[in-house]
């Protein structure tokens, strides 16, 4: 017997050394010596025992040698335990600045540019344009800070819209407020919003907010060319104050209302308020058409005289890198002051004016763009320029991405009147002014992914 078989006889033996004699034996009765007979019998019982004990054993040992073969061996296992590396807990995701503004978003961008005009201007100053007015320097278009909410019926149907800005688009946009007050010279919009539950939602707006005649917008990453046109720049108003409410019946139809204090005024000029409708059609996703209208008294201190205003915006873009755009405006209304004392006196005939425009744009892939622009302007009766006359202009822009937040914009221009009111060196008047514009904007925006 080998030596586990031994160990189990000798615990056996000893089991039935000291086992003790059956309960019912009386305590004090001495125990029998047992037979010869029987120590044989219990001798053969236990080889017996013996022999089964080693089968059992052989069985447990070739179970525990297949299970060794798969199982780690305690060395490796206590090894692996040693030099396993504990597992890391990723750590905690980076908090943005999305999350932390949660439903409100801010949004941004520096918009500087150089401009060179070829009739050497001794101001320094480009004739009629809106914001590129410097020449010949380096200059800074308009730097603007957007802070929004957009209210949604789902999580809050209140919201908020402010837009601050710095720069000579600022100026010009705020410059014509006739209340001069001075609390808005840096503000381009402010208004409160609330999603009325009519419908599919009414939103109104109150407030400071832009204009929403004409093709072309402040903001230039916005717009297909660097300069802005004379449209834009004559023929229709930057801003108002006051109410508006939209109403979109579906993907294809909105509607627009708004009742303001005027033209480019938070402090209005008279007792009357102007009043104004604006209706969007999407008929396809490549066509859009979206017509203005708005009246109302414009001129100081006076309610009886009503200027108007009709603007057109149509878009057509057949693929996805080639667009067009045609805008056409027409205002009229306001009578000429022939005299102001003894009694405000108007002339008998409205002024009116009238311009087109149409645009073009080419994406040659996801990084350059060349735009294209003819407006044609005919200020009748110098109500808007100073001057009657009428202009044609003719501007081409090249675009390219620098990299995902930087816009830049070469820019040739050229501009012609039916009369000389451009400047030209000292200040000669001449009939036509060309200019070299280029822009560059770094833009920001809290939404999207970091």
């Amino acid at each position: 017997m080998n030596r586990g078989s031994w160990v189990i006889v000798t615990v056996l033996g000893f089991c039935v050394a000291f086992v003790p004699a059956p309960l019912c034996r009386a305590q004090n009765q001495p125990a029998a010596e047992p037979a010869p007979s029987e120590i044989s019998e219990r001798m053969q019982e236990l080889e017996k025992q013996v022999r089964d004990l080693r089968s059992e054993l052989a069985a447990l040992k070739q179970d525990g040698s297949v299970a060794s073969s798969t199982a780690t061996p305690p060395q490796t296992a206590q090894a692996n335990l040693v030099n396993t590396t504990p597992a890391v807990s990723s750590p905690p995701p980076a908090i943005s600045i999305a999350s932390l503004l949660g439903p409100t978003s801010v949004s941004g961008f520096v918009d500087t540019y150089y401009n060179y005009n070829s009739n050497q201007p001794s101001s320094r100053t480009n004739g009629f344009r809106s914001f590129d007015v410097a020449s010949n320097q380096f200059a800074l278009n308009l730097v603007e800070l957007v802070v929004d909410k957009t209210p949604d019926a789902a999580n809050s149907r209140t919201g908020y819209h402010i837009a601050l800005g710095f720069g000579q688009a600022i100026n010009a946009v705020n410059g014509n407020d006739p209340g001069g007050l001075g609390f808005d010279q840096y503000l381009k919009e402010a208004y409160f919003s609330y999603l009325a539950p009519v419908g599919k939602g009414l939103q109104i707006d109150a407030g400071k907010f832009v204009t929403p005649h004409g093709a072309e917008v402040i903001e230039t990453k916005d717009d297909w060319n660097y300069s802005r046109g004379l449209l834009f720049s004559y023929a229709i108003p930057y801003f108002h104050y006051g109410l508006r409410a939209k109403y979109s019946f579906s993907d294809k139809y909105s509607v627009t209302g708004f009742v303001v204090n005027g033209w480019n005024n938070i402090v209005e000029n008279n007792t009357g308020k102007t009043y104004g409708a604006s209706f969007g059609w999407n008929p396809t996703k490549k066509v859009s058409f979206i017509q203005n209208y708005m009246a109302g008294p414009e001129q100081a201190n006076d309610n009886s005289n009503w200027r108007q205003l009709w603007d057109t915006v149509i878009t057509y873009s057949p693929t996805s890198k080639l667009s067009f755009t045609v805008n056409g405006d027409y205002g009229r209304g306001d009578h000429p002051i022939l005299a102001t004392s003894p009694t405000l006196t108007f002339g008998p005939k409205p002024v009116f004016w009238t311009g087109v425009a149409g645009y073009v744009k080419y994406a040659l892939n996801d990084k350059y763009v060349v735009s294209s622009r003819y407006e044609y302007y005919d200020d009748h009766d110098g109500f808007t320029t100073g001057t009657p006359q009428h202009f044609n202009g003719i501007t081409g822009t090249f675009q390219r991405m620098i990299a995902s937040h930087i816009m830049s914009r070469l820019e040739f221009r050229h501009d012609m009147s039916n009369l000389p009111t451009f400047v030209k060196g000292n200040g000669l008047p001449v009939t036509a002014q060309n200019t070299m514009t280029a822009g560059l904007v770094f833009m920001f925006d809290s939404r999207e992914a970091r």
